[in-house]
């Protein structure tokens, strides 16, 4: 028999703090061959990341050790290898596709300067013929006017359109294993079938191993061959694909294949008021060019968009990454400039000024997609969720203010007894959470959702999604929801707006659109979803 491409054998991975070692994997085993892809799933917390990250030694020693097993490519120890074996590994014969592109972007460099540095250091090419290729892969996965955007610095692109630039970035080494840590997860259904398609073809064309971890199993049902289902750091199934999905052995992998978003939106009552009216919405950037970065042009990124939304209801915005989902949310929180027409309860919105919008900023909230960037990592659970607290009611006492955390931490699920500790002591579901108490404890009555279960596997986006069900019903607040998750989309929202580039497909009750899409785009994303 030929020696599998990587070979994971009986890993233990440990962590040491204060003295203490504590076991995160145990005893795992895994194997990827040539031309083979192997899906990692299970819950937040499981060991996924940890044992991914391990194989590349990414991990700090200290605080990481490996009290048992072995990692072995090609045969040879990665555990024993010296740095000097290791760099000549790392992102050139196994490529790494990270989980966060924010994190792993350099935010000073564009982004021909940041795809070029891979291609002279593991390929040692030249500009000139480097920038063909760099565009052929940026247009391989999916960015519009590749050209264009090649001056483009990280902030200036979309969630979607960061991960993609990330995973170019790990595709230009054509390594011989690819290690894709949830690339996917920022990312609408059609770019992801684009790029599932694109890992497909690249699998066959270079005969690459590919170990995919996610927690979205329509992608696993697609794209693996094999799948080991991990929980509390151990390997407690595996099995071919197709025989996992027939028939799970392990009630933990049943739990997970069951998972799945379902249920109806929270019915709305007959007298329901309309909260918000926006008519005729736009937004434009300003295009730069020069030396001088003269403005030259408006790029419109939204149109003309209109709806109304009542107390009590979900209007659900879906569409590509880059079709203008976010844009829309934050020109709504007046975050950013925009031109048209939007009302909250009778008041009109543009035209305020900062300090005339701080009246009405409690009764609009948001929650962002990754509460890793929203949560301030240096401040507790106290001080976050009580910060609007501090410049909305200043007159209450400390004291006040804690009974109202401790209130608000009970009403989402979490134990106010850990309202002492940091953001990094949470899992992501948790950490969601806390950004669902900050935005509640003000009492809003509308709230915009960016996102928010995206990057939560299935069990803890089923437990996120009965919250806010839950709060919904009982507060009668209005949500506007923006996904690319159209099962979520269907189990949350009453009507829903489907945007591409900008402009409105498809609009109306979420049911019929969804049983009955009358456009060509519409159809085209329930088919990949």
């Amino acid at each position: 028999m030929t020696q599998p491409l990587l070979a994971i054998d009986n890993l233990s991975v440990a962590f040491t703090a204060q003295g203490q070692q504590r076991i995160v994997v145990s005893d795992l085993s895994l194997q990827v061959d040539a031309g083979e892809t192997l899906a990692l799933v299970g819950e937040s917390g499981s060991g996924k990341s940890v044992s991914a990250l391990s194989v590349l030694r990414l991990l700090p020693s200290p605080p990481v050790s490996y009290p048992g097993g072995d990692i072995r490519f090609h045969g040879q120890s990665l555990l024993q290898a010296d740095e000097r074996t290791l760099r000549g590994i790392r992102g050139n014969r196994i490529a790494m596709i990270f989980q966060e592109p924010m994190v792993s972007l350099n935010p000073l460099h564009n982004l021909e300067k940041q795809l070029y540095e891979v291609l002279s250091l593991h390929r040692g090419m030249r500009k000139e013929a480097a920038r063909a290729e760099i565009l052929d892969c940026l247009d391989r996965v999916g960015i519009r006017r590749a050209r264009e955007r090649l001056t483009d610095y990280p902030h200036q692109l979309s969630g979607g359109e960061r991960q993609r630039v990330m995973i170019a970035m790990a595709l230009l080494t054509r390594p011989e294993l690819l290690i894709a840590d949830e690339p996917t997860t920022a990312l609408d259904v059609s770019v992801q079938a684009q790029i599932l398609q694109l890992l497909g073809e690249l699998k066959r064309e270079l005969n690459m191993g590919l170990l995919f971890i996610t927690h979205n199993l329509s992608i696993v049902r697609r794209l693996a061959d094999n799948v080991a289902v991990m929980q509390n750091g151990r390997r407690v199934e595996q099995n071919r694909a197709s025989a996992l999905f027939a028939s799970p052995q392990h009630p933990y992998t049943v739990k997970l294949l069951n998972s799945e978003p379902s249920g109806d939106p929270v019915p709305l009552t007959d007298n329901s008021a309309p909260l918000l009216r926006v008519e005729n919405l736009q937004v434009s950037f300003p295009v730069r060019r020069g030396i001088l970065r003269r403005i030259v042009d408006n790029n419109l990124v939204v149109k003309n968009l209109s709806f109304t939304l009542r107390a009590g209801e979900t209007l659900g915005l879906v569409g590509e990454s880059g079709s203008g989902k976010s844009t829309t949310g934050l020109a709504l929180l007046r975050l950013i400039a925009s031109q048209g027409e939007m009302v909250f309860d009778g008041e009109p919105l543009q035209g305020r000024n900062r300090q005339q919008m701080l009246p009405l900023r409690h009764r609009i909230q948001v929650v962002f997609q990754d509460p890793n960037s929203s949560l301030n990592p240096r401040l507790n659970v106290l001080q976050i969720v009580e910060e609007g607290l501090r410049v909305h009611q200043p007159t209450l006492t400390p004291a006040q203010r804690e009974a109202e955390v401790v209130r608000v931490m009970q009403e989402v699920g979490l134990d106010p007894e850990t309202r002492w500790r940091y953001p990094a002591e949470f899992s992501g579901g948790q950490r969601q959470r806390i950004a669902i108490a900050r935005a509640l404890i003000l009492k809003p009555q509308l709230i915009v959702l960016d996102e928010p279960t995206s990057s939560l596997d299935r069990t803890v986006q089923a437990q996120i999604l009965t919250l806010l069900k839950t709060l919904q019903q009982k507060h009668r607040l209005a949500y506007i929801f923006i996904s690319h998750d159209l099962h979520v989309v269907r189990s949350l929202c009453h009507q829903v707006i489907v945007l591409r580039q900008g402009e409105v497909v498809e609009q109306g009750d979420c049911r019929r659109v969804f049983d009955s899409p009358a456009q060509a785009y519409t159809r085209q994303l329930l088919e990949l979803s």
